[in-house]
């Protein structure tokens, strides 16, 4: 029987703030995305209630954007200015649950990886998918200790191992070595190769990453390179086809 196909979408938006330009313009963010089509939106950088996005609250402005009515999002970081920005993870598919897992290293910069569970219709009956979006610190060390944490963390670790899960963000993963070295020998399936997603204009480095455990396939990955994602924010999305 005919598997289900889903496009999930991982995007670091930049508070919807371009990489060149400067210039807050949402509508890029938006026409970029929409041109996948996605079911899963796993987006970073999202902000809430700043002046410098005109004090939008960009899950909304996305997600009625491309009638994705299923949301989840939570701060990482409070603006001394007001407002705060955080993780996003918008979908078609009804959210039935919803939780934030700290991951932020003494000292550092708050990061945390956001968690929603979907229920999603395959041939006739529902399946739970979990999905989880994070964005990892900028230091190496730092990249290995979050997601130890998270790999060890509820709910994660409670799953059972053909249980759909997606895993992706902004993964700061420099050296490529967070997957090999922590993700496949947790269960995790990778692309065959990796995509450099930063910075938008001329990307060099494979910063962002979807994976997949249990009962899914990851069917196809690739950067998005519509004209409007080259000034639409500091990162390229990243686009997955997968088989439920």
């Amino acid at each position: 029987m005919a598997a289900t196909e889903l496009t999930v979408v991982s995007y670091n938006v930049h508070k919807c703030i371009g990489g060149v330009d400067r210039r807050y313009r949402p509508e890029r963010v938006c026409e970029t995305l929409a041109h996948y089509e996605p079911d899963f939106l796993l987006l970073q950088e999202v902000d809430d209630g700043a002046a410098r996005s005109d004090y939008h609250r960009q899950v909304d402005l996305i997600g009625d954007a491309l009638a994705l009515p299923h949301r989840t999002w939570f701060p990482n970081h409070a603006l001394r200015k007001g407002g705060a920005y955080g993780n996003a993870i918008l979908s078609r598919f009804p959210l039935t649950d919803t939780r934030n897992v700290d991951l932020t290293v003494a000292g550092r910069k708050a990061r945390s990886v956001l968690h929603g569970r979907f229920r999603v219709r395959v041939r006739g009956s529902l399946r739970t998918v979990h999905v989880f979006n994070l964005h990892l610190g900028l230091l190496e060390r730092d990249r290995r200790v979050q997601l130890e944490r998270f790999l060890q963390a509820h709910p994660f670790a409670g799953l059972h191992e053909r249980t759909p899960i997606v895993v992706g963000g902004d993964f700061n993963d420099v050296w490529g070595t967070l997957g090999p070295e922590l993700l496949q020998p947790a269960g995790f399936r990778a692309w065959t190769r990796r995509f450099p997603t930063f910075p938008a204009w001329a990307p060099v480095r494979a910063l962002d990453g979807i994976y997949v455990r249990g009962d899914v396939e990851l069917v196809d990955l690739h950067p998005g390179r519509v004209a409007a994602a080259r000034r639409a924010s500091d990162h390229l999305p990243l686009v997955a086809r997968l088989a439920l």
